[in-house]
């Protein structure tokens, strides 16, 4: 039987960002404290799958790291010449809010390796499905330019990879980190074979992009799809897009493979995101995503770690997806779970609902008036 692979290197979490907080970058008045995108909430995923007994359900690979070949389908030269002059300096900053120091470039690069090696193993056949524990993150960082903890773009990487050797042609990226995924937006663009969703918190980073009316351009016009949610959207919000906006996107599609930017700070607990998901959310639209893969890809369906930053919580909701992805029955109990599925606007609200209603609508017209703001 096919197993679902998971894919690490302890090398991913020797990335050091700097002493920077919550900031992007050090300041006179700031005192220096660990940075968000810290290594952490990624460890502490994997202890928990050691302790569970869950990681022994999984095939473990650690592949090595991309080669400048695979970097180079995606980001310029000139680009990948500036991460490895600020390697060698021992600090820089990818361009937006992206600082890294001596380490971090060949961090990035295992990062990349793994993302890369997951697509390759499921759609060659090897594993059923794979979640790659990647770190630094990669749904930010755009062609030339790092950004939000972002160095190298894991996933457009990871799939120009698979298409360069034939492995697919359609793909389907749905993004569900709390932040826009525009570095898979930038990437394909203009691709009508490449699918990219993204569900965020709306206005929040970057604060140009992520917006319902950019759709794609030229042949890609329609192979892009932004849900920028309200902030404060819980359980019922996001259920109600995935049902009625996202899946059905997904299963038109017909992907040979779907990917899965799987950030967790839209859960409740996390400090960059105002949204309020549970560890089981996150249980439930993975075990959704896997569905129409079954239905459209023979179940090829790859996980990439993106962000979360909350130390403490982003480990039951990791557990949570994987053992949904492995179809395992090993359950970690979440404490706090039930009491986040209790809080109040929960539900999805009338506000909420509008807004996607408005989408669904525009998205099934004949025509193609005017973008609704």
């Amino acid at each position: 039987m096919q197993r679902t692979g998971f894919f690490w290197h302890e090398r991913c979490f020797w990335h050091d960002p700097g002493a920077i907080g919550v900031f992007s970058s050090p300041g006179e008045y700031l005192q220096p404290q660990p940075a968000s995108e810290s290594p952490e909430s990624k460890r502490r995923l994997k202890n928990l799958l050691e302790v569970s007994g869950l990681i022994d359900a999984l095939e473990v690979r650690k592949p090595p790291a991309a080669d400048n070949e695979a970097l180079a389908r995606f980001h310029t030269p000139r680009y990948l010449e500036a991460l490895e002059a600020g390697s060698q300096v021992g600090i820089g900053d990818g361009g937006d809010c992206a600082p890294f120091t001596a380490g971090s470039l060949a961090a990035a690069k295992q990062s990349a390796g793994l993302a890369i090696a997951a697509v390759d193993a499921v759609a060659r056949g090897e594993l059923r499905s794979a979640y790659a524990l990647c770190r630094p993150p990669g749904h930010h960082a755009e062609a030339d330019l790092g950004r939000g903890f972002c160095l190298l773009g894991n996933i457009p990487v990871a799939v120009m990879h698979a298409r360069a050797l034939g492995l697919v042609r359609r793909v389907a990226i749905l993004d569900w980190d709390v932040h826009h995924g525009n570095g898979q937006q930038a990437a394909f663009y203009d691709d009508p074979d490449v699918f990219t969703v993204s569900v965020h918190q709306a206005g929040n980073y970057p604060l140009e992009t992520g917006n319902f009316e950019e759709r794609g351009e030229g042949e890609g016009r329609g192979a892009n799809l932004n849900l920028p949610l309200p902030p404060g959207c819980g359980i019922g919000a996001y259920r109600y897009a995935m049902s009625e906006l996202i899946l059905p996107a997904l299963e038109a599609f017909e992907p040979d493979l779907i990917v899965v930017a799987c950030g967790y700070d839209a859960c409740a607990k996390d400090p960059l995101g105002k949204m309020l998901l549970n560890s089981a959310a996150f249980g439930e639209m993975t075990r959704q995503v896997k569905a129409v893969a079954e239905r459209c890809c023979d179940g090829r369906l790859v996980m990439v770690h993106e962000g979360g930053y909350s130390e403490g919580y982003v480990p039951f909701c990791g557990h949570a997806v994987i053992a949904e992805l492995a179809g395992s029955a090993i359950v970690v109990p979440d404490p706090q779970n039930d009491e986040i599925a209790a809080w109040a606007y929960q539900d999805l609200q009338p506000h909420q609902k509008a807004l996607m209603d408005e989408w669904h609508a525009y998205l099934h017209r004949d025509s193609d008036p005017e973008e609704p703001q």
